[in-house]
């Protein structure tokens, strides 16, 4: 059940007296920021509603865990802007200490092979510059007497501000902050009804915890609900205005060497991403104690509800990741790879659109209902962006 109900007299309600301020639906890295953010704000009362028993344990446990630089996204898109400002918060609280969080400013290299890929780096260089983001060319003579054990025929772009965290402390840095302000945390707890109350400029929210159904008003609603995004939407918005949902699975593989290889890297590797950056390919990324990993690859799934994925490994992935991988570490061996475990990002395109546009975060106020905000698409950089999402959603609401 909830950690505490209460209701109080909130800041602007007029007609009624709403037991929430806010609701948060989704309790991934995105909602617990926002709600955070959001009940750090004077006479806000928040309730964050998480169907599952902990926080954070959909998509943000099952990825890289890589804090990106955000050179990849074009200028003005809210990938770029929330990417570079939620790394530039990590950092700077890192630095200044008020950060208690495990992480690793690793940097990264981004390699290519021939001269199409060469001429990519060219140009996400000159995307870098323009967004401001520090990157530069190393030569791959120089390369090579660092990590000889990597491959690069043409060239190397270098992102020093890319680094790894751990997914789960910063799950629990802001779970922390947001129970420490008095927000209210539901977990074990699913949305099952929203609806409109507009005599009362509010929304009645049915919420299933604990085998009972109980109705939570609220003034406003931010929909963080990840994979459940699209579904959690519908439930309120006309049938033309609704949304479909695309999924696509991120196999992870974990690496044993069959012979004793010695240091490989220790910066990530990334190949040249697919177009759009639909994926980032299948990279060379490490944890936080410096075992290796391999992947995301990118699988369209066929299926329409998120209860129906299966998060198991494909194993028939493995033979084209052992593949992309050789490219750029040709010292791996097909059965040093394993099957691990897989990640699903939420799709705002199809597999179709993908290939022809460039897909970004949707963060919007639906028309005509007020104080409903929409967050979908929200796949990487998701968790580096998290905490700059949270601030917009914020400013959304006062600015």
């Amino acid at each position: 059940m909830f950690s505490r109900i209460n209701k109080r007299f909130l800041h602007h309600s007029i007609t009624c007296h709403s037991d929430f301020s806010h609701i948060v639906i989704g309790g991934g890295i995105v909602g617990i920021s926002t709600a955070s953010e959001l009940q750090n704000v004077k006479g806000n009362n928040v309730l964050l509603v998480e169907k599952n028993h902990k926080l954070g344990e959909e998509t943000t446990s099952r990825n890289s865990e890589v804090i990106h630089a955000g050179l990849y996204y074009p200028p003005n898109s809210l990938k770029a802007k929330l990417c570079i400002k939620g790394k530039n918060k990590i950092y700077d609280a890192w630095n200044k200490g008020k950060f208690q969080i495990d992480l690793q400013k690793c940097g990264k290299w981004i390699v290519a092979q021939d001269e199409i890929e060469e001429e990519y780096l060219n140009n996400l260089q000159k995307n870098a510059d323009e967004l401001e983001v520090p990157v530069e060319f190393i030569s791959t003579k120089r390369a090579k007497s660092i990590h000889p054990l990597i491959k690069a025929n043409k060239a190397i772009l270098e992102s020093p501000t890319t680094g790894i965290i751990s997914a789960h402390d910063y799950v629990l840095f802001h779970e922390g902050r947001f129970e420490n302000n008095g927000g209210t945390l539901g977990l074990s707890s699913k949305v099952k009804d929203i609806s409109y109350n507009k005599g009362n400029l509010n929304y009645s929210v049915m919420i299933e915890s604990d085998g009972e159904i109980m109705e939570m008003t609220t003034d406003n609603i931010i929909n963080s609900a990840g994979l459940y995004a699209a579904e959690i939407a519908n439930m309120i918005l006309p049938k033309e205005k609704q949304y479909d949902y695309y999924f696509a699975k991120g196999n992870y593989f974990s690496f044993t060497p069959e012979i004793p290889l010695g240091k490989i890297t220790n910066k990530l590797i990334y190949p040249c991403p697919n177009p759009n950056a639909a994926s980032l390919g299948t990279h060379l990324t490490f944890d936080l104690g410096g075992q290796l990993r391999f992947g995301p690859d990118l699988e369209w799934l066929n299926v329409t509800r998120a209860d129906d994925i299966d998060y198991t490994p494909n194993p028939q992935n493995l033979k084209s990741a052992y593949e992309a991988v050789k490219k750029y570490f040709p010292a791996i061996t097909q059965n040093s790879l394993h099957p691990s475990y897989s990640g699903i990002r939420p799709k705002i395109l199809s597999p179709e659109e993908n290939k022809k546009q460039f897909a970004d975060f949707i963060i919007k106020e639906e028309e005509n209902l007020p104080g409903f905000i929409n967050l979908l698409g929200i796949e990487s950089p998701g968790l580096t962006a998290s905490w700059a999402i949270a601030d917009y959603v914020k400013d959304l609401y006062y600015k």
